[in-house]
């Protein structure tokens, strides 16, 4: 039968071995209970703030080969102008037994290796030219795909049930781009609804999103991919050219015979 003890430390009694360790492993319990059917990725936090010359990670929480990692206040670091592609990764190390802590030692760096090793998390990646400014503000929802001095969250990897999702802001902002040009499909609004009511938005429920809108087969996509759906939806919604079966060539077509 499960059992759960609490610490109370009423005043009088013995602060006992037992105590302290229960106030020690309660927290991080809760937690790896909370989120072990998660995958890999962002739990919370961790986002990448453009400043002049730096950038800040945001205070955060990500898991890795089952173990969380926590970024317990926001960090700074330099980034140049190099024009290759650059990736900033959450290099993570195995855990160290030290007399008093076990320790499990984690790295922000700027890493022009596009190879996310096994110990490595993207948060985001860029490509600055020679005297531009790397920014964040994007322009339009396919701007967040622009190859030069923007920063990219596209290949990040946000934590879901089972399988990554993709990066929330991308989401929130489709979903706004939806309900400010409105659709005549309850399908959008819905969609867009849910990516504004929650954290984030798992990916099966975006791949069939994606499946039914085009009118394909459920599968699974790359995240660059799936940004693209999403833009050619928009496009549709301000153009009005449609993204059902006529766009794979597969439509019904009507014979007229004399």
């Amino acid at each position: 039968m499960p059992i759960n003890c609490y610490p109370t430390f009423q005043k009088g009694r013995i602060l006992k071995l037992e105590m302290l360790e229960n106030l020690r492993d309660y927290p991080r319990h809760i937690m790896d209970i909370y989120v072990q059917d998660y995958s890999d990725g962002i739990l919370t936090g961790a986002n990448v703030i453009v400043n002049d010359g730096s950038l800040t990670v945001t205070r955060g929480i990500v898991k890795l080969h089952g173990h969380l990692y926590y970024i317990e206040q926001d960090c700074n670091i330099a980034y140049e102008e190099s024009g290759n592609e650059t990736i900033v990764k959450l290099r993570c190390y195995p855990e160290k037994q030290e007399q008093d802590f076990l320790r499990f030692d984690t790295e922000l760096l700027l890493d022009d290796n596009t190879e996310i090793l096994p110990n490595e998390l993207e948060l985001a990646r860029f490509k600055l030219k020679k005297g531009s400014r790397l920014r964040s503000d994007y322009q339009n929802f396919e701007d967040f795909a622009t190859e030069f001095n923007t920063l990219n969250v596209i290949h990040t990897h946000y934590a879901g049930i089972g399988q990554s999702t993709i990066h929330p802001s991308i989401l929130r902002y489709f979903a706004k781009e939806v309900l400010t040009i409105g659709s005549k499909g309850m399908e959008d609004t819905m969609f867009a609804m849910l990516c504004l009511n929650n954290a984030t938005v798992e990916r099966e429920l975006l791949l069939h999103y994606i499946a039914n809108r085009f009118e394909m087969d459920y599968k699974d996509y790359p995240n660059w991919q799936l940004h693209r759906y999403l833009v050619s939806i928009l496009q549709e919604l301000m153009g009005g050219s449609s993204t059902r079966s006529d766009r794979r060539g597969m439509g019904r077509k009507t014979i007229l015979v004399d």
